[in-house]
């Protein structure tokens, strides 16, 4: 089956494969595969940009998405959608008029107005035919973040990879984790607090992770797992710190931590 992979550490949110599909499909039709993309409204490669945390610890993340709902779209109207030998999920632009409801239930699944089609990825099956190895969206990425393969020739590889829907054909390697940002600062004396020791606690009260301050007085907790916790930190001198966050849902930037002296 083919199948596009994406690995996050290599992205650079560079819009390359976003824009090569428009420019692929965008007043072009490429029939019986597909019929032309409208110029707006409709990314069957997307770029999801991401702003996380807050000043002063921002970070942006971007993540390409296609249709995650290539099997059950291809169970839900097998009377116009089809799957092909290589394993590319294609709607058929002639039996498929009509069917707005595929686009109204299914993400990745857009509703051309003029045309009244609905219209997704066709991992640029046209192209394929013609003699290409890649998609465009692949064939443009400067980085290497996207790869165009067959599943069964890296089997083993995808292992490392996670999917939005299990039943999609693309696959994602090194989406960031949580992470947690914080400050120490003695503000009697306007200074911060270098090498102070700073703990990561579960629910259960297990320490999950260990940093520790560094020059700026900053610590970090990098990729860690959607949750409850706690930041505790025991700095000699100071009353001890135990803070309670919540990431489940988003980062967290807790600022400046003002530390009080211990008379």
């Amino acid at each position: 089956m083919k199948a596009i992979l994406f690995d996050a550490n290599l992205c650079n949110g560079c819009y390359g494969c976003q824009m090569a599909c428009k420019d692929e499909h965008c007043g072009n039709s490429w029939l019986p595969i597909a019929a032309e993309q409208p110029m707006t409204g409709e990314y069957w490669c997307r770029v999801d940009q991401r702003d996380r945390g807050k000043v002063p610890e921002v970070k942006v993340e971007y993540i390409p998405r296609w249709c995650d709902a290539d099997e059950a779209l291809l169970r839900k109207a097998p009377e116009c959608v089809y799957k092909r030998e290589d394993g590319i999920v294609t709607i058929d632009p002639e039996k498929a008029k009509g069917r707005k409801d595929l686009a109204d239930k299914f993400d990745g699944v857009y509703w051309n107005e003029e045309l009244e089609l609905p219209q997704k990825c066709t991992m640029c099956a046209h192209l394929l035919d013609d003699g290409w190895t890649v998609p465009r969206c692949v064939d443009v990425c400067a980085t290497g973040a996207l790869r165009f393969v067959d599943t069964e020739e890296v089997a083993d590889e995808l292992a490392d990879y996670t999917q939005f829907d299990p039943e999609s054909h693309y696959y994602y390697k090194n989406i960031p984790g949580r992470w947690v940002y914080g400050v120490l600062v003695d503000r009697t004396i306007n200074e911060v607090i270098i090498g102070a020791t700073v703990n990561l606690t579960n629910a259960e009260g297990e320490t999950v992770a260990t940093v520790e301050t560094d020059d700026f007085g900053e610590f970090r907790f990098k990729e860690i797992t959607a949750s409850a916790y706690s930041v505790t930190a025991t700095v000699e001198g100071y009353e001890p710190v135990d803070l309670a966050i919540a990431a489940e849902t988003e980062d967290v930037v807790l600022g400046d931590i003002f530390l009080k002296a211990i008379a």
